[in-house]
């Protein structure tokens, strides 16, 4: 799978989780969508109507476009950056604050800090559970297929139990932890129960105490 890094392109094995919410006006609220196949897209039309399509970050559209040809009455999300890059006919633009669409069930912030990647950040107020993209990443061993793709996700630092950032976007930060730990604080103060992420295994329980530890790197 074509994955792109944090300064080149890379062709590496990337699994990648999508998340759906329920409205509630029943509309569904798809956060990084990945590529539908007939299957998936009966699945998700089960639950309700597609209405938005949201790409967290520059990274996370490449299959944007399949669902919004399929669902074109849906709102088509653009996070910071990604429009220069994508082919993907965005409708509205994700900011610091939740849009009236769902700002009742979700919260918002946009992570900044970064030279090179900006990150929306989501929290499910019913659920009490938070949506991260890239911002940590949480691979299983048993998951990773080859040597080296083990190792190289142990040296940048995203293997379970213990994921966070990898390392190479950690360092994009450089100088401006102060713009991220805002961010840092907001998601501490949601009190999620539960922490979602779209690489790896996501965090069933002590979610607070996950972006603490996550994200030490920020607030210490």
């Amino acid at each position: 799978m074509l994955q792109w890094g944090y300064g080149i392109p890379v062709k590496w094995p990337f699994p990648t989780r999508m998340t759906i919410i329920r409205l509630p006006d029943g509309g569904l609220w798809l956060h990084s969508p990945t590529r539908p196949d007939e299957a998936l897209i009966a699945k998700v039309e089960a639950l309700g109507p597609v209405r938005h399509l949201v790409s967290p970050n520059l990274i996370h559209h490449v299959s944007i476009g399949a669902w919004a040809k399929r669902f074109p009455d849906a709102k088509v999300w653009a996070s910071p950056g990604v429009r220069s890059r994508s082919e993907v006919q965005f409708t509205d633009d994700l900011a610091d604050a939740p849009p009236e669409e769902w700002t009742s069930a979700i919260d918002q912030r946009i992570a900044r800090g970064s030279r090179i990647l900006e990150e929306a950040i989501f929290f499910h107020k019913a659920s009490k559970v938070l949506i991260l993209t890239d911002l940590i990443e949480n691979f299983e061993d048993e998951r990773l297929h080859g040597w080296l793709a083990r190792i190289m996700y142990r040296l940048i630092g995203v293997m379970a139990p213990h994921g966070r950032a990898p390392r190479d976007l950690r360092a994009t930060f450089s100088g401006h932890h102060d713009q991220l730990k805002p961010v840092v604080d907001w998601m501490i103060g949601c009190a999620p129960e539960k922490v979602v992420i779209a690489h790896g295994k996501w965090f069933e329980e002590d979610g607070t105490a996950v972006i603490r530890r996550a994200f030490d790197w920020v607030r210490g």
